[in-house]
């Protein structure tokens, strides 16, 4: 009986250990992910990188090696856009202001809030929802020293958002 009871017991657990094994010893696959796009400054791929290869590899690559692939790229850009640059009203010529641009990243103030562009003090630490980022681009681009230079070409004369900010997280406009 004793032996009837301990083959029972053997062959339940070779069962179980068995129904436990798996089929296939191939580990899972490794998944691979791949950037598309980034746009921490907006538009700056799309103003500074004419063609279309050089705004794939701008997506693509990482910040750390920006500044070395564009900011040549992105000084020639800016003089064919405004040939009358010497400064913007940051005081940044034309190598240190697309040395910033070809570096797409947003700097966060742990001092003060955090925003695009206000003042010659207080610029490029991140933006809010509220930042009219393109007018702040256009005259970092075109108004000169006293931002007051070229003012038609300082504004896209899109003032506000259609539809207000939420009070509460996650503050996006609700979509139409």
């Amino acid at each position: 009986m004793k032996t009837i009871q301990f083959l029972a017991i053997l062959l339940g657990g070779s069962l179980l250990a068995a129904s436990c094994k798996k089929d296939d010893d191939t580990p899972a696959p490794t998944i691979y992910y791949q950037q598309q796009d980034q746009m921490g400054r907006p538009a700056i791929n799309t103003v500074f990188n004419v063609s279309a290869a050089d705004k794939d590899a701008f997506n693509v690559a990482t910040p750390a090696s920006q500044n070395a692939a564009f900011q040549a790229k992105f000084q020639a850009r800016l003089l064919a856009l405004n040939p009358a640059y010497t400064t913007n009203v940051l005081g940044l010529n034309a190598t240190v202001f697309t040395s910033v641009l070809a570096t797409d990243i947003l700097n966060v103030s742990t001092t003060g809030p955090t925003k695009f562009f206000t003042s010659t003090t207080d610029y490029l630490t991140g933006r809010g929802l509220s930042d009219d980022v393109i007018d702040n681009e256009l005259t970092l681009i075109f108004g000169g020293p006293t931002a007051t230079s070229n003012p038609a070409l300082t504004k896209d004369n899109v003032n506000a958002n259609d539809k207000a900010f939420s009070a509460s997280f996650p503050y996006l406009a609700s979509p139409w």
